[in-house]
């Protein structure tokens, strides 16, 4: 028989209390998560359809360069090559755009993901590039938040800068 002392037993049930308390807390951020974040944030409207990036939402922290509204838009990148040494040299200089890391391509399109520095916040660049145009269309969106302080235009226009100074 274990013979279990009463100092063991407040230190036993202390810790489960904690346990049950870390449990408790888990869940109820992730409801909070769930509930403030809706799922349509992660993630949503990617892709080309129908030869167009998505429309960027109401908010502020998004820009695409077809069909936009005055807020959001921003211009295609011209490329004088032909279309798949632009798409490959996009491909180069995004290895070294920092934390940002392609994970979807196609003949037309990128898909890259690029993190903020601090907060882990997560973007999404979109690159289309049509097979009638010598253009690169762009989408570069936050997926949660209001305000990205300019970020997506921001690193959208040094990609453009970058291919510039790469001739293509």
């Amino acid at each position: 028989m274990l013979k279990i002392s009463n100092g063991s037993a407040i230190a036993l049930f202390s810790v489960s209390i904690t346990r049950l308390q870390n449990i408790i807390f888990s869940v109820f951020l992730t409801l909070i998560i769930t509930l403030i974040v809706p799922a349509s944030a992660w993630a949503s409207s990617l892709g080309v359809e129908s030869g167009h990036l998505s429309p960027c939402p109401a908010s502020p922290n998004c820009v695409v360069s077809q069909n936009a509204d005055a807020q959001h838009a921003i211009e295609p990148i011209t490329y004088h090559v032909d279309r798949d040494q632009a798409r490959e040299i996009l491909l180069k200089v995004l290895t070294v755009v920092p934390r940002t890391e392609v994970i979807e391509q196609t003949d037309n399109y990128i898909h890259a993901l690029s993190k903020s520095r601090i907060f882990k916040f997560v973007d999404d660049v979109e690159f289309y590039f049509p097979s009638d145009e010598s253009v690169i269309h762009i989408r570069s969106s936050s997926r949660v938040g209001e305000s990205d302080l300019g970020v997506n235009r921001t690193r959208v226009e040094q990609i453009r800068l970058a291919l510039r100074d790469l001739n293509i």
